[in-house]
């Protein structure tokens, strides 16, 4: 288990909440397979780096960036280690073309909400089909000192949950209000846990198609998408 890497540590600390590792396990899990492409944002004092190349299949790309120029030296045989900002729109997309496109994006950097919105979104068009894209630490959400506060449309907390109306929006009934909105093609699940939002990507160049089955005859069709002003048909039947 990927915990298990905490009792073989050297002088490189690792920070992570506990109930972290149980959340890695089982959204990374599946990554398992064979060598991927994987990025993290942060590095602080470098401990993560021999823990993610102990955990990831060998011959997986593995990088690792930070702003702190002496984070180069944490680089390990096997890795890379690029310094520069991650809400840097410039640097990253140099990034992706270096070494990208990504499997999997875990944003361990400096947790102000900014930052994390600006780095999804200059890295998500460098995310492979069926993708993550893991942000923790997100309880700064709440902390007004990181961008943040209770409810505050500028953290990334809210950022993510106007994600889940997005991946919605193929079945808007409101159409001047919320518009279709093209990235719901690509938007497979936004799954949040204790301080943690993470976001799958799937191409689904096809809308939801609703599938009829009577007397062993499949029927399939997206009638549902374009009608508008629908009502329960259960309405006044449960006595409201």
């Amino acid at each position: 288990m990927l915990i298990d890497h905490l009792k073989k540590t050297d002088d490189r600390a690792i920070t992570k909440w506990h109930h972290y590792f149980q959340v890695y396990e089982r959204e990374m899990g599946r990554f398992l397979k064979k060598p991927i492409s994987f990025l993290e944002i942060g590095i602080f004092k470098g401990g993560s780096i021999p823990m993610w190349k102990d955990y990831f299949p060998d011959g997986s790309r593995l990088t690792f960036i930070d702003i702190d120029p002496a984070c180069k030296a944490f680089e390990i045989e096997g890795t890379n280690v690029r310094i520069g900002n991650q809400a840097d729109p410039e640097f990253l997309t140099s990034l992706a073309e270096e070494l990208g496109p990504f499997d999997v994006v875990l944003d361990d950097g400096s947790h102000v909400c900014a930052h994390q919105i600006a780095s999804f979104e200059s890295l998500w068009q460098h995310l492979t089909n069926g993708g993550l894209y893991m942000v923790e630490d997100c309880h700064t959400s709440y902390w007004p000192g990181f961008g943040g506060g209770y409810r505050n449309e500028a953290s990334f907390i809210e950022y993510s949950k106007r994600l889940i109306d997005t991946m919605h929006s193929w079945y808007t009934d409101q159409d001047a209000l919320f518009p279709f909105q093209d990235m719901a093609r690509e938007l497979n699940s936004v799954r949040f846990y204790d301080s943690i939002v993470a976001i799958e990507k799937l191409e689904q160049k096809e809308p939801p198609t609703s599938l009829v089955s009577k007397n062993g005859n499949v029927e399939a069709s997206r009638r549902a998408l374009q009608v508008r002003g629908r009502t329960s048909v259960f309405a006044g039947k449960d006595g409201s």
